[in-house]
């Protein structure tokens, strides 16, 4: 039986056994504080001031918005330049939204087989929509053109339906798109 005196016997509270390292060093009772209080002065002090606010990730760069050819001067070349730039970006974005609509509706019909038509109405309306948007406004326009001539196709397809809306034709909502 071993006695109470016994140098072998474990009978300390857990948080005395743990500091035992440094117990003759700092009182147990001190210890978990102080060295709390040292790492948040490290970090404050040391690690916080070195780190970057939001790493920069190479693929979400983030363009400040500039303004669009109209609102340019006409013999401002950078203004104009800047403008074309942001057009193709804008371009770029929109090929990939139509990429990424086109295949969720894929996978929602390799997953639904046979009920995929009635199951993924709504990815193919969404996919239907977005793909008039790009086509009225990319659409006919050539790999080069830029935005003065996406500015034209605007213009033309305006007249367009304010002269279809005078021979009272309402094309905007026209359910077979046969304008």
């Amino acid at each position: 039986v071993m006695s109470d005196e016994d140098p072998h016997t474990d009978n300390k509270p857990l948080e005395e056994n743990r500091l035992h390292p440094f117990k003759k060093y700092v009182h147990p009772k001190t210890y978990p504080q102080s060295l709390e209080n040292l790492s948040q002065f490290i970090r404050r002090n040391f690690v916080l001031p070195f780190r970057v606010k939001e790493r920069p990730v190479y693929y979400h760069r983030k363009f400040e918005r500039v303004p669009t050819i109209d609102q340019c001067e006409i013999e401002d070349a950078v203004c104009i330049f800047e403008a074309e730039e942001q057009f193709r970006r804008d371009k770029k974005v929109d090929n990939m939204k139509l990429k990424i609509m086109r295949k969720r509706l894929t996978e929602c019909y390799e997953y639904w087989r046979a009920s995929g038509h009635e199951k993924c109405v709504r990815e193919k309306d969404e996919w239907e929509q977005n793909t008039v948007n790009w086509f009225i406004k990319y659409g006919d326009l050539a790999k080069t053109d830029g935005p003065i001539q996406s500015y034209m196709k605007q213009k033309h397809r305006m007249i367009f339906l304010r002269r279809k809306k005078e021979e009272g034709v309402d094309v905007a909502f026209n359910e077979d798109r046969t304008y």
